[in-house]
């Protein structure tokens, strides 16, 4: 009741602007505030981290992108870049840049400025503690030809480079910026870019205010809506309940809220609100083994448990026509998806008798053993996954019916981590992320990106000794081949070794599910689902 009281204390300027559109209903006006309901905090907005979708849906209000991909037709536009050539080799990149843009600070979004950029998240900065972006492969340097026009070097073919730069994790921010230590990156108002709204208050953990920058004049060209922003604000308010934020929808005093579980769609559609679920193109909601850990050791382990997992009745009892069921390892809207719905079939007997062949048999209490151990793995829900918990334990009961036991566990954020960074504890990790390319599967899986199969090399200093060089050879090619069709076929031979190996078992693909006030128009999403609330409105109510 707290929350609710504080979305409807800050809801007093939420309705539409005192300007009149009574005469045509349906023409944009500019002003008003909205009111938007977020269902978890920002972490770090340091553009990289920006993959974690609270982080992305602040940032691409306060920061533009060098280029524009479109969401419909997945074209890379220009924006920031006017234009851009690449060389044959496709080993260096020249953008010009358009003229006149600024950060909110005043100071210029020129080259150096841009170069200064793509060094820090090409490289990192290890004073900083800055990471290198999992957008960007094989960089090597920036060269700034002239005040507008800035060239990217890299060490072989880097082929993803052109939509790595309408992403998310590489909005423009400034140098300013880009001069503090990540872990102040956690504070909103330090964060400088040139987006159509800037930070002007936050309250770490519960709200956040964005205005509207009045001299905002360069979105992308191909937009219906140009100049500023029809909003003068935005409230971002955490309300962690699901309850809570669609009742303060229903109720009037919020216009947007993200994250609306399946089972609640109906509700919010019988009350005549919108439910919006645009797509994340990427590698679908997923459960990821470790090898390392020798209770999974055994590919048969593994694809016992893929057979022993019923997708369809988890989509079908959990979620709503917005989550498809996954055929693959990827989205079927993805860029190089293969079908492969004959590898990924339930099977209940298949299960067994892998398991029985890999030695571990069923005990008197139902649980399968070998040589003293139980086979008992466990797993930590994944909070900014829709009903994460409720999909694991439907897992578990699923895989227990053939002996083995999954235990979800929920801890404090500090303990996750670490669990899931050691495959000792934790066998079993769900994921997903979401980007409109090929590159999207080789920031999963490679070693120094996501590494969510903890191969040696990578995130976690407690790997032993797990790697598959074959994987990470298929990975490298794919950010590397110039060849647009060799490109995709290496897409498709990593979905299909994925699978052989049974390293992950596809659940669903996953979509960013908003809902909306009938009198909120017009709220556009980037390629890969996250909002943006530059051409927004609020319509008389």
């Amino acid at each position: 009741m707290a929350l609710l009281a504080l979305v409807a204390a800050c809801s007093k300027t939420a309705d539409a602007p005192a300007a009149s559109a009574a005469a045509n209903p349906s023409a944009p006006v500019t002003g008003g505030t909205l009111v938007y309901l977020e269902q978890q905090a920002h972490t770090n907005l340091y553009p990289p981290a920006g993959g974690f979708y609270p982080n992305g849906g602040i940032l691409n209000q306060i920061t533009d992108k060098l280029t524009y991909q479109d969401p419909k037709t997945l074209k890379v536009e220009p924006w920031i870049a006017e234009s851009w050539t690449v060389n044959d080799a496709v080993t260096e990149y020249t953008f010009k840049l358009r003229e006149g843009v600024s950060f909110s600070d005043g100071t210029p979004l020129d080259a150096a400025a841009v170069a200064k950029n793509f060094d820090t998240f090409g490289k990192g900065n290890k004073e900083l503690k800055q990471p290198v972006s999992e957008a960007i492969n094989n960089y090597d340097r920036s060269e700034v030809i002239d005040a507008r026009t800035v060239k990217f070097y890299f060490k072989k073919p880097s082929p993803g480079f052109l939509q790595g730069t309408s992403v998310i994790g590489s909005g423009l921010v400034s140098l300013g910026t880009l001069a503090r230590p990540f872990e102040e990156l956690g504070d909103a108002t330090r964060i400088i870019g040139s987006g159509p709204f800037v930070v002007t208050s936050e309250t770490l953990g519960k709200e956040l205010v964005l205005s509207v920058r009045k001299d905002y004049a360069w979105g992308p060209s191909t937009l219906a809506h140009q100049g500023r922003a029809r909003l003068d604000e935005i409230k971002l308010i955490v309300t962690p309940e699901d309850s809570v934020r669609i009742g303060a929808l229903v109720a009037g005093q919020a216009g947007f809220i993200r994250q609306v579980q399946a089972y609640d769609e109906k509700r919010v559609k019988d009350q005549g609100f919108a439910i919006y679920a645009p797509p994340t193109r990427g590698v679908n909601n997923s459960i990821n083994f470790r090898p390392d850990n020798p209770l999974v050791a055994d590919v048969r382990v593994r694809q016992a448990l893929l057979h022993a997992t019923n997708t369809k009745e988890i989509v079908e009892t959990l979620f709503s026509s917005n989550y498809p069921q996954a055929t693959s390892v990827i989205a079927a809207t993805a860029a190089g998806y293969v079908d492969l719905s004959a590898k990924l079939g339930y099977d209940e007997a298949k299960a067994r008798q892998l398991l029985d062949e890999a030695g571990w048999t069923v005990g008197a209490n139902g649980t399968r053993s070998k040589d003293g151990q139980e086979l008992a793995l466990r797993a930590y829900e994944a909070l900014p996954q829709p009903q994460n918990k409720a999909t694991l334990q439907l897992v578990a009961q699923q895989w227990a019916k053939i002996g083995v036991k999954l235990n979800v566990l929920t801890g404090d954020a500090g303990t996750t981590t670490l669990d899931n960074l050691d495959p000792a504890k934790t066998a079993v990790l769900p994921t997903m992320v979401g980007r409109a390319d090929p590159d999207v599967i080789k920031s999963q899986y490679y070693p120094t990106n996501r590494n969510v199969l903890l191969q040696k090399g990578g995130v976690s200093d407690k790997v032993k000794g797990f790697v598959d060089a074959k994987l990470n050879g298929l990975l490298e090619g794919i950010a590397s081949e110039v060849d647009p069709a060799k490109r995709l076929a290496l897409v498709g031979e990593v979905q299909n070794y994925l699978i052989d190996q049974a390293y992950v078992i596809p659940i669903f693909e996953e979509p960013q599910a908003f809902a909306g006030a009938p009198w909120v128009r017009d709220v556009g999403y980037e390629a890969v689902g996250r909002p943006s609330f530059y051409a927004a409105w609020l319509a008389a109510h």
